[in-house]
């Protein structure tokens, strides 16, 4: 069984609510340094000063784009992430357009997904796309597997954590079936236990977005 270090340092620990006081942010950079969490995940208002204070730290900082819907314009997605990126950002997480996944415009999708990502390796960052699985069917999310990798995003991701439910056992093993060798997996939304983290692991999953990152890792041998 692997070590709390080893999960801590694939745990992107994340404060997203939208309504969260200034100290939950920061109060989040202060406990990944201590813990050696992969990053810290939070809204782009904050991603600045989060670069400050991870600065030199290890952890990366990673933030959201076009969240939580992903019906943003592709323009304002490629303007936010390059926003992003100029604040300091290391790690981007787009949302795909659901409604258009929904209609079968998968051209669209793919031109959506492409135009981030570019910019976002132009940037020499990373780039993760949220599908919201708990909207799509297995059919569409193979085919987003697909779209991502034909692109070449770093990441696909099961969820926002603001749909009608988070990652699945289910869904990840059908993502690390679909995508490329290249293309990692990071589970989030409703992740609330170590026990739940390591089955999504098994599954597939080496990347986890958690806002309970205290409770988990109490779960963990040292």
């Amino acid at each position: 069984m692997s070590t709390r270090t080893d999960i801590a340092a694939q745990i992107d620990h994340t404060v997203l609510n939208p309504t969260s006081p200034h100290a939950a942010f920061a109060d989040a950079c202060d406990y990944a340094i201590a813990n050696r969490c992969a990053s810290v995940c939070i809204c782009p208002f904050f991603v600045r000063e989060c670069a400050e204070r991870l600065r030199g730290s290890g952890v990366a900082v990673c933030t959201v784009i076009g969240f939580p819907h992903g019906t943003h314009a592709t323009e304002a997605k490629v303007a936010e992430a390059r926003i992003a990126m100029a604040d300091g950002a290391a790690e981007l997480d787009m949302v795909v357009n659901v409604s258009k996944c929904k209609d079968g415009d998968w051209d669209y999708v793919e031109r959506d997904i492409a135009e981030v990502c570019r910019a976002v390796h132009e940037g020499g960052r990373l780039l993760k796309v949220i599908f919201e699985c708990c909207f799509l069917s297995d059919e569409e999310k193979v085919r987003l597997c697909e779209i991502c990798t034909k692109v070449g995003v770093d990441f696909v991701k099961t969820s926002t954590g603001y749909g009608s439910g988070g990652a699945t056992v289910a869904d990840v093993a059908l993502m690390k079936a679909h995508v490329g060798p290249k293309v990692r997996i990071k589970a989030a939304g409703g992740i609330h236990t170590a026990e739940e983290l390591l089955a999504l692991r098994a599954a597939g999953a080496d990347r986890f977005g958690c806002s309970r990152t205290e409770a988990i890792l109490a779960g963990i041998p040292e």
